[in-house]
């Protein structure tokens, strides 16, 4: 399902061109989106979005990938950064492919870890190569 089919506001379906448009989205329409690789590999749907609460941007989406009816399906902070969206086919892009993100560190919906762990997010944001706020602020290359 895409943002469109998710907009119950109709946010995104102005005749005139007006409303948020992609810069600026609803985030509960984004929950359910599709995630593909740039080699148009499905790589599974966001389940959530993580917001920081303090600085009030968006720092992770959850994807789910694998398992079948939700069952097996492994979860996976992405961080926000390395998501763009492709309007053109209402979804995102994700530059990994299924054998990187298979091997991302992830965990199950019963065991979620803590994302405001820095250790925990200085790894996630090295595995796909983004630099977290807290990095950029000290300096750091990741």
């Amino acid at each position: 399902m895409n943002y469109q089919e998710r907009d119950t506001y109709g946010m995104y379906t102005s005749n005139q061109g007006e409303g948020p448009g992609p810069q600026l989205m609803g985030a509960d329409t984004l929950i359910g989106n599709d995630v593909y690789s740039r080699d148009e590999e499905d790589l599974g749907d966001i389940k959530e979005i993580m917001l920081d609460t303090v600085s009030g941007e968006i720092r992770y989406a959850v994807l789910s990938y694998g398992g079948f009816l939700g069952m097996g399906e492994k979860l996976f902070a992405v961080p926000w950064q390395a998501l763009s969206l492709d309007t053109e086919n209402k979804r995102f892009i994700l530059d990994v492919d299924s054998s990187k993100l298979e091997s991302a560190p992830g965990f199950d919906k019963n065991n979620w870890p803590n994302m405001a762990d820095e250790t925990w997010a200085s790894s996630v944001h090295s595995y796909y190569d983004t630099h977290s706020k807290r990095d950029m602020s000290n300096g750091s290359s990741h």
